[in-house]
């Protein structure tokens, strides 16, 4: 039976340097794409599945991030007064119940695995769940919520995949893949960045996870892989022979924050969904385009 999940860790310490001088002073994950910052859409992704408790994994200037999810008692006051009653209602639905958020701190930028072990002690042995939001995904369901469904028939490990051009391998963690029916694919090793010239397939892993709490046994000791940093993917592939892993190609359209093309991509094509902004979004485009 697979263990329940009730948490999930969000990575955000980075620098966001690709985006400087917009970052210098404010952190890439709230970046807004439309009107609601990067972060947002990530935690609200989690939450539709379920998620009850939130874990930050923050760095120095961070602090806004955890602001961003809690009450502004000047602003709802002045919402209040000028009658703007649907914009107070969005603001406090940011709001988690006491004890829901939590942070901690990751000093020292040596990576994504790194990043995860530091919240060991607030995970506290239970299966969890991984999203980074600079992977912006669009779907209904949400990518998580597609992913803990498949994860009550499958347990272990899950991340969502898509297949890159083969190019491209060395970006992301490849699945080497051992059985695959179009949507699911179960995965015999993994590796973190390969050269297209030995990438077992090209199918990738992106920024959502479900992990049991097994791999931060191996997150703990293990030492530095690809680009210096400790990478989840290289504890995770020390799993897969005791863990099933499986890697979900979601329902959705995934949109690399982390770079400024997909930001400015998922901008427009958050604004295009959007009831009020579509067609008007539409006819300026047709003056650059």
């Amino acid at each position: 039976m697979a263990r329940p999940i009730n948490k999930a860790v969000f990575p955000v310490a980075g620098l966001g340097t690709r985006f400087l001088p917009a970052t210098k002073a404010m952190p890439k994950e709230m970046l807004p794409v439309v009107d609601k910052p990067l972060i947002q859409y990530a935690v609200e992704e989690a939450r539709d599945a379920g998620i009850e408790q939130i874990i930050f994994v923050t760095g120095r200037g961070k602090a806004v991030l955890l602001d961003h999810f809690d009450h502004s008692f000047e602003l709802e006051s002045v919402l209040g007064k000028r009658g703007k009653n649907d914009d107070l209602t969005e603001m406090r639905q940011l709001m988690s119940r006491p004890g829901q958020i939590s942070s901690t701190r990751q000093q020292q930028p040596l990576g994504l695995g790194h990043a995860v072990w530091c919240a060991r002690h607030f995970v506290a042995g239970e299966a969890f769940a991984v999203l980074l939001a600079d992977d912006l995904i669009m779907g209904e369901p949400g990518c998580l919520k597609q992913m803990m469904d498949v994860y009550q028939e499958t347990g272990g490990n899950i991340v969502a995949s898509e297949e890159v051009p083969m190019e491209h391998t060395n970006r992301y963690g490849i699945l080497d893949v051992v059985e695959d029916d179009g949507r699911l694919a179960r995965a015999k090793g993994l590796v973190e960045k390969p050269d297209p010239s030995e990438a077992p397939s090209n199918l990738c892993i992106i920024g959502r996870y479900i992990l049991q709490p097994e791999v931060f046994d191996y997150l703990g000791r293990q030492g530095e892989g690809a680009g210096g940093e400790i990478q989840l993917t290289d504890a995770l592939a020390k799993t897969i022979d005791d863990i099933p892993f499986h890697g979900l190609r979601f329902d959705g359209t995934r949109f690399d924050c982390g770079s400024k093309l997909g930001f400015l991509e998922a901008n427009i094509a958050f604004a295009i969904e959007r009831d009020d902004l579509g067609e008007r979004v539409s006819e300026m485009l047709k003056k650059y385009v």
